[in-house]
């Protein structure tokens, strides 16, 4: 292996490793780089809802964005509000939107601790150990994990795994499968990594994320999925219309989905059933190789991320990560009650940790607000749903909320 391999692999391991020896070294660079915690308040045009978030820099890159992604939402557009005659009036779409400035410093944990840092912020969320969120307060708090994995059992055949797939969305498979006459098809040499990389993968982030977009680097994912593991094509007639690239882990015989893409990132391929056949084509053939779990990767734990959304149709189990994030937490509290504030729980109901490690889905509402329970939680891993009124949990009165792990 050449140089740039050598990096790339120790660079990959680095940030995805789940032995022991990584673990660890993880657990010291942490607790050193915690000693003065790094804070970003984030703001957008309005100025209605300034989020803050503190600690782990990983944040920066994973949940920042999407909850400045988020923070203009659905129910902005459509709740109510009572005034103070009583009466209910509408308000008006938009009072949110596009972030416009981040501010960057350090704080303290009795900063945080005591809302002293970043104190205009309406929200903060803060990424750390397991054991530093147990010792932040709990009012107006929820602990989530700091991210998750969605991995779906493919151990008991092709067969299996289709019945996995929800009735409407299997049916739809069946019959798109024969008329488009889809196959999957590993990619071996050198110039099939270059066109799905090119032609597939790149195009697509691009379309789908803009300038937001992050990936692997064309090293990275050459030595790192390509060479460690499967890249496999989705053809319509015989035509390469998608693809994924995956890394293969021996010691759990699962597949682990990093990277994906269609034909030139086009929108007609994206929004039509051909991801859905790509997604269920890659799980039926790491059934037929034998393997034990195909790993969908990762995801902020939100149910309105979409991606969560997408991936539930294939039911896979919600867990903690196997790598160093699966000992992080997010600490999330609500600083200052405000109608953005109220728009944005609502409209991001979280997944949250009980005092057993088991994960709920958590919805807020309130007299204006429901609780929007259509975004869906049901799948294995999830122990159930917990509704939260914000009167009581903007107040900090006890609320059904899941116990502290």
């Amino acid at each position: 292996m050449r140089l740039d391999g050598w990096w790339a692999e120790g660079h990959y391991v680095w940030r995805t490793g789940s032995g022991p020896l990584v673990g660890g070294a993880h657990r010291l660079v942490d607790a050193a780089g915690a000693l003065r915690p790094p804070v970003t308040v984030s703001r957008d045009a309005s100025g209605a809802l300034p989020l803050a978030y503190a600690g782990h820099p990983d944040g920066l890159t994973y949940l920042l964005p999407f909850l400045e992604e988020r923070r203009a939402g659905p129910a902005a557009a459509h709740r109510t509000e009572r005034t103070t005659a009583g009466t209910t009036v509408g308000t008006a779409a938009g009072t949110t939107g596009r972030t416009t400035g981040r501010t960057a410093g350090r704080t303290t944990w009795r900063q945080i601790a005591a809302d002293a840092a970043a104190p205009d912020a309406d929200l903060i969320a803060v990424g750390c150990s397991h054991r530093r969120a147990l010792s932040l307060p709990t009012d107006r708090a929820l602990l989530l994990p700091f991210r998750l994995s969605l991995v779906v059992p493919v151990h008991d055949g092709p067969e299996a795994v289709r019945r996995r797939v929800s009735r409407k969305d299997r049916q739809q498979y069946a019959r798109e499968r024969e008329r488009r006459a889809w196959n999957v098809v590993p990619g071996t040499a050198d110039a099939d990594f270059a066109y799905f990389y090119r032609r597939m993968h790149l195009p697509t982030m691009a379309s789908r994320h803009g300038e937001s977009a992050r990936s692997e680097s064309p090293s990275v994912a050459y030595h790192c999925l390509f060479r460690h593991g499967a890249l496999l094509f989705l053809t319509e007639a015989g035509r390469r219309v998608a693809g994924m690239l995956c890394r293969y882990e021996p010691a759990t015989r699962t597949l682990v989905i990093r990277l994906a893409g269609v034909l030139d990132g086009a929108e007609g391929h994206y929004r039509s059933p051909t991801y859905l056949g790509l997604y269920v084509g890659v799980l039926e053939w790491a059934a037929r190789q034998g393997l034990s779990a195909v790993n969908l990767s990762g995801c902020e734990p939100f149910l309105s991320k979409g991606i969560f959304q997408y991936k539930r149709k294939l039911h896979p189990r919600v867990t903690l990560p196997a790598d160093h994030f699966g000992g992080k937490r997010l600490w999330l509290r609500a600083r200052h009650d405000t109608p953005a504030l109220r728009d944005f729980l609502v409209d991001n109901p979280a997944i949250t940790l009980d005092e057993g490690g088991r994960l709920h889905a958590t919805y807020f509402h309130d007299a204006d607000r429901p609780a929007r329970t259509g975004l869906r939680w049901r799948t294995p891993g999830l122990a159930g749903q917990r509704l939260v009124d914000l009167d009581a949990f903007l107040t900090g009165a006890p609320a059904d909320l899941p116990a502290r792990v």
